[in-house]
Parts: C-alpha cells; structure tokens; sequence
C-alpha cells in the first residue's frame, strides 16, 4: 500500500510502498481517509517528541479519519506501530476509535480532533472548568489556543482574556480582553505585566498556557501580586515559546492561591481524552468550533509536512483499490 515513511529519526516522511496492515484481536482495520498534521504527530513520528517509543523505518501520523470494514467513519488514535494514520490503511485498538457525528465532514474531524481535545481535556478534566468562571488563553493565536477560546465561550464562560505575541491576531479572536507582549523589548516581562494587572484584578479562576517561558512567570506574578483570593489552576499545555524552563520563584506561589498542573500525554487517561475528543466533535457539529484547513495529497505529503500548522494542513488519502 501507498504510505508516507520515516526511514530513520529525524527525518522527514517520503511517499513509498508498505506492507498492508492485519488486524489482530481486539484491533480493528481501518481505510484511512484524512489525516492531519500537528506538532505532535510530527515529532512522534519522527521520534522526537518526550513519548515517542518509535522504531524505524515507520508510517507517520498518530490519528486520522477513516472508515471501518462496515463503512462506520470514525476517528482513530495511536495506530499500532509501525503502522500510522498516513497510508491508505492502518490497524488500531478498537477502544482508540470515536464515531464521526454524520453532519462533520472528514477534513475538519482530522483538523480539529487533535488541537480542540487538547484545549477540552485542559479546561475541563485539568482545571475543572465550570460555567461562569474567567479563563485566561496565553499563546490564544496558535490552533488550540484560538480553539480555547472558542470552547471557553461555547461552555459559558463569564470572561475571556487573551494573550499572544500579536496584538491584531489576538483582537480578531473576540475575546473580552486581550494583552499583547514582546518579550525581546526591553523590560518585556515587567510591561507585560503591568499591562495584565488591572485585566485580571477580580481575578482568573483557570490560565491555559500554551508558551510557557517568560510570559507564563509573568502571568504568574501578576496573578500573585493581585489582592483577590481567588483560587487559579494555571495550565501549562505545551512550550511553543521555545523555553523549556524558568526561573520560578517559590515565593510565586508560596504568596498566592495559584494551583500549577500540566496537561499531556501522561496526565490525562487516553479513556479521557478521547471523551474529550467526543464532545469536541459535538460542538464542531453544531458549529460553535471552528477550525481553518488547507488539503493536500498523500503524494505531496513533503509540502504539507512543512506548511505552517494554521491553517491546519490536512492530508487526503486517495486509495488505489478504489476503496
């Protein structure tokens, strides 16, 4: 079968020919029809990411869209190795499946399964987000931080604010409030801070982070320099500022009600997170999410793996056997 491969670690996938995939017990074998490429799906498949257990050479992708030998569409999850969502067909485990609502169409269920879950399982599984409270998005012009927000609302938010490093992107969002940050200028962290003072002086009951870095230690010593008692369980989501660590003061959290928790591969169940997925795919039906798409081929799977990731490039899968 026709499949996107990644001969060795670090390398980016080429268009070859794999042996077709057997479902065991307890699998089932699915004919792939859309596959999207995140951040995640890329460093895994090339063994780069903290949970990659890859061994090469290997199919790329970790989820996708498809149908099973029934005909039942379905979204599927972490394809049993080395086989993956980037081929005309993979295997699962039957439990890594969520059936598709029948008014989504297979590109957006590939685009938006990835980005929008990991934004739920944050929100609500993390921070046990309830109706009413204020949610503060750092890093809400990315695809999950735009469809945060969008979550946020949809579950009944009293306030969203949102931060990023372009002001325009951030005010397109919509949001209730927004600050804008450059952490190159000089004294960036403290204006920034300065600027969130009075944004978040009633209070933030949950912090979405997606950068981590000096905007996430400056969100955190605004919020403990505020004079509510507010509790806020703060996020973190993901490093896309490119800082791995900072410096936090104990004293940050020792002269404040801010709870730190992360979300991923590891603290959230995979039983969760595809509930997650399930009411994601809910909302997208009834068009309170929304993501932006761009399609590619299975042969030009070179342009697509580096295409920025918004919009979310999304890879269709023609099928040879006419299936």
């Amino acid at each position: 079968m026709k499949a996107a491969i990644v001969r060795e670690k670090g390398m980016n996938p080429v268009i070859g020919q794999h042996e077709a995939p057997i479902a065991m017990a307890g699998q089932v074998l699915i004919n792939v029809e859309a596959a999207a490429l995140s951040r995640v799906s890329k460093y895994r498949s090339m063994g780069m990411h903290y949970s990659s257990e890859a061994h090469f050479p290997l199919v790329a992708g970790i989820d996708g869209v498809g149908t099973l030998q029934d005909g039942t569409r379905v979204y599927f999850a972490l394809p049993n190795p080395p086989f993956g969502s980037l081929a005309e067909q993979t295997i699962v485990n039957a439990k890594f499946t969520v059936p598709l609502p029948d008014s989504m169409d297979n590109i957006t269920a590939a685009a938006i399964a990835n980005p929008a879950s990991s934004s739920w399982a944050a929100l609500l599984i993390r921070a046990s987000f309830k109706a009413g409270q204020t949610v503060l998005i750092n890093g809400a012009t990315g695809v999950s931080g735009s469809l945060a927000v969008q979550i946020a609302k949809a579950l009944g938010a009293h306030k969203v604010i949102v931060t990023g490093r372009d002001e325009s992107k951030l005010r397109a969002l919509k949001a209730d409030e927004a600050a804008a940050f450059d952490m190159t200028a000089d004294n960036g962290a403290k204006r920034f801070e300065s600027a969130l003072m009075p944004i978040i002086a009633e209070g933030v009951d949950v912090v979405l982070d997606y950068l981590w870095g000096d905007s996430a230690l400056a969100i955190m010593s605004a919020l403990a320099k505020t004079k509510t008692a507010r509790v806020t369980r703060f996020v973190s989501i993901g490093t896309s500022s490119g800082q791995e660590d900072i410096a936090l003061p104990s004293a940050i959290l020792r002269s404040s009600t801010i709870e730190l928790v992360g979300s991923g591969d590891k603290s959230v169940s995979k039983a969760d997170m595809l509930s997650a997925i399930r009411e994601s795919f809910e909302l997208a039906a009834r068009g309170k999410i929304k993501i932006d798409t761009k399609v590619y081929a299975l042969e030009e799977i070179e342009e697509a793996w580096n295409a920025p990731l918004m919009p979310r490039p999304v890879v269709r899968i023609q099928h040879t056997n006419g299936k």
